[in-house]
């Protein structure tokens, strides 16, 4: 699984994904990456520009991510969804689950 992570501002993780898809070929691999960078951080970005698509099984891992930070009284956001990632997400009514944002840096500012 290919994650770059930076820490921008005030402590807050940027994780980008390099992979065309989320899916139940590559979901466990992003998982324990995800669960690895982000277990001590409390305010996380991810930024899912390069994703062209997500199955269910990768729902259920960004789920996981965010169930993770939330517990540690933290919060995970999503960016730069593809119009099809987009889709999916209203489809399934998960833009009421998260905070998504048209950038890293928006992701970013509303941290604050």
């Amino acid at each position: 699984m290919n994650l770059l992570n930076q820490i921008q501002g005030d402590d807050i993780m940027v994780i980008q994904i390099h992979e065309d898809n989320l899916d139940a070929s590559n979901v466990r691999d992003f998982r324990e990456a995800m669960q690895k960078l982000i277990k001590e951080k409390n305010r996380v970005v991810l930024d899912m520009s390069s994703l062209k698509f997500v199955d269910s099984s990768g729902l259920g891992a960004l789920i996981a991510c965010l169930r993770d930070t939330n517990s540690r009284k933290g919060d995970f956001h999503l960016s730069n969804l593809s119009r099809p990632v987009l889709a999916l997400f209203e489809l399934m009514r998960m833009h009421r689950v998260f905070s998504i944002h048209e950038s890293v840096e928006g992701a970013v500012a509303s941290f604050r």
